[in-house]
């Protein structure tokens, strides 16, 4: 068995949303040969009164109720969290191990997720992340503890598990020996571009036929088709991209004379900008 590679210690109210997908599929498997190691964590459990309550009206008035920082304090400490703001702090397992956790909170007004930052999490030894409900956590909590608030879209969840399976599904790929390094290189957003569309069996579907080309053989033929078909894909769904990419330099010569070749009528809609 391998040694472990990333550790997620998760936060929440209801474990049981996080056990499933831990208990599923390639995760399920990543688990079992140590690639993955789950930790969850029910923050009810640190509660302080025999109702656990973990909520409450929040001060200055307004909707909804809020998380408390006492039960949510708890549970990140179990997880080998530190409080910056304590004048001492009891040696954790954690810090025993010698690992370093990063603490996380899941909120819509948190730095956006994509995959480079993806890409940066999957290096983490440990990623302890917090899910909020209701209107959220006390904020004592966050600037205490959190090392980094991430918003996995400009929309509001109200779940922060649901979002919380999003960053771990997002970064977990991204180990050793989860996924084969091939089926990674031309995902989207590898190289700034979106995946180009794939077929199977049958070849022929209703009236619509695979590409003459994917059945020629030639492979040369099939890479620039493919190359094309991403430069084209993401001109028309995610343009912001393909400027972005001209901008820090990261596209080939091919890919900049495949830009070159789109008519100036798409490269011009309204939509588009100026690619």
């Amino acid at each position: 068995m391998t040694s472990i590679a990333m550790k997620y210690s998760v936060l929440t109210l209801f474990p049981e949303i996080i056990d499933a997908y831990f208990a599923s599929s390639i995760m399920a498997k990543a688990v079992s040969r140590g690639i993955v190691e789950y930790c969850p964590i029910n923050i009810r459990d640190f509660a302080t009164d025999k109702h656990h309550t973990c909520d409450d009206a929040p001060y200055g008035g307004g909707a909804g109720m809020l998380m408390l920082a006492e039960p949510i304090s708890g549970a990140l400490e179990s997880a080998g969290a530190k409080n910056r703001y304590a004048s001492a702090v009891e040696s954790t397992g954690a810090e025993e191990s010698g690992r370093r956790a990063k603490v996380i909170y899941l909120s819509p007004s948190g730095r956006p997720f994509d995959q480079a930052l993806a890409r940066d999490l999957s290096g983490e030894e440990e990623l302890i992340l917090l899910c909020g409900r209701y209107e959220g956590i006390d904020q004592r909590v966050i600037d205490a503890y959190v090392d980094e608030e991430i918003s996995v879209g400009d929309y509001v969840l109200s779940s922060g598990e649901v979002a919380a399976l999003i960053v771990i599904d997002a970064t977990y790929r991204l180990l050793e020996q989860v996924i084969k390094a091939a089926s990674l290189e031309e995902e989207s957003f590898s190289g700034g571009l979106l995946e180009y569309p794939q077929y199977t069996r049958p070849e022929i579907f209703g009236t619509l036929k695979v590409p003459e080309i994917l059945l020629s053989g030639h492979h040369e033929n099939i890479r620039r088709w493919r190359l094309e078909k991403r430069v084209k894909k993401t001109l028309d769904n995610r343009p912001d991209l393909l400027r972005l990419g001209k901008e820090q330099g990261i596209f080939s010569d091919e890919i900049l004379g495949i830009i070159e070749e789109i008519p100036l009528a798409a490269k011009d809609w309204p939509d588009k900008g100026d690619i």
